[in-house]
């Protein structure tokens, strides 16, 4: 039987039966020659390879890990594949993987904790280990994901799970000491997404702050991390008569940005804005966005490194990384209005 007979009668890809049949050997030969060379003799390797190139098989990255163990292959698991806040990330994900061989697949959820969890059990089957950033699902869920299969996420602190974290809360201090010192005695924080762990301890800290220094500070919200979102959350805060607002990201702020200036709100003469992320586009949008800046793509190499570590490609096996913000000022935070 010709390899052509073989392809045309099935209609489909080639399989490592086809190419056991073809080579008139054993599957489980074929397995070994394509996973381990040395353990088949030379004339009966030589058979199976002519036999792959007339049939054009290429193993699957499912039957590759079957012999191996390993899929070449990391899930990074974001919320909103569309916030800049994630581009340098992932760059930083990719370059880091690239280099010690692996594959990035990227995944989209989509702000979702169904989506995450459904992805997260998908990777167990497809992926050597797995980066969420963000992550919307509970720390029981975390735990017992993280003690299938290598795991590290960003920006989310679940204790026995390794993590690399933005120290937002300091830059959430240092946005209070500035607007203290430009004279504002009120001001608002406008929250993200209600399950965000990140939202939680950016207003923690923001309160604390305030208390020290003399700025009361409420909370609207939460709101979705978007820029469709601003219109809505700037009207809120013109509701409240605060002078500035502290937003949860920088999306989010420059949506308010243009509702206010829609509504006639002169920023920042009658209103102060505060973004975090300092994301593409936040140094050139109208006016130019003070926000608390943060080593992004440094995160998504962190958090690759301690994956590795997990799959014993890297050295070290850190458990916790907390790298620092500060605060980038610019146009749209000015003293408070009199």
């Amino acid at each position: 039987m010709t390899a052509n007979d073989l392809t045309q009668r099935r209609g489909r890809a080639a399989t490592i039966a086809d190419v056991a049949k073809l080579a008139g050997v054993a599957t489980s030969t074929v397995s070994r020659a394509l996973s381990n060379p040395a353990r088949v003799n030379h004339v009966t390797r030589q058979r199976i390879e002519e036999a792959v190139g007339q049939l054009g098989y290429v193993p699957s990255a499912q039957a590759r890990s079957l012999t191996s163990g390993r899929t070449g292959v990391v899930g990074v698991l974001v919320p909103d594949i569309a916030n800049p806040f994630y581009f340098d990330l992932i760059r930083g994900a990719q370059r880091q993987l690239r280099a010690a061989g692996y594959a990035q697949l990227l995944l989209d959820t989509e702000e979702s904790h169904e989506i995450e969890s459904s992805m997260v059990e998908l990777m167990l089957k497809n992926a050597d280990g797995v980066v969420l950033a963000a992550s919307r699902l509970d720390d029981e869920t975390l735990t017992a994901a993280a003690a299938r299969q290598p795991l590290v996420t960003i920006n989310r602190d679940v204790p026995d799970v390794p993590t690399v974290i933005l120290d937002t809360p300091e830059g959430m201090r240092q946005t209070v000491v500035h607007l203290r010192s430009l004279g504002h005695t009120r001001a608002v924080f406008v929250a993200g997404p209600s399950g965000s762990w990140s939202s939680a301890r950016r207003w923690e800290a923001l309160l604390a702050a305030g208390e020290e220094l003399g700025v009361e500070m409420t909370m609207i919200g939460p709101w979705a991390p978007t820029a469709a979102a601003g219109s809505a959350a700037a009207d809120a805060v013109i509701a409240s008569s605060a002078t500035a607002a502290v937003v949860f990201n920088d999306l989010l702020a420059i949506g308010m940005l243009g509702r206010l200036q829609e509504r006639g709100v002169r920023v920042p003469l009658d209103l102060s804005v505060v973004g975090c992320d300092d994301i593409f586009g936040a140094s050139f949008c109208n006016p130019p966005l003070t926000t608390v800046s943060a080593p992004i793509e440094e995160a998504g190499r962190v958090a690759v490194t301690m994956l590795l570590s997990q799959l014993g490609s890297a050295g070290g096996s850190r458990s916790r990384t907390v790298l620092p913000t500060y605060l980038t000022t610019r146009e749209s935070s000015g003293p408070a209005p009199t």
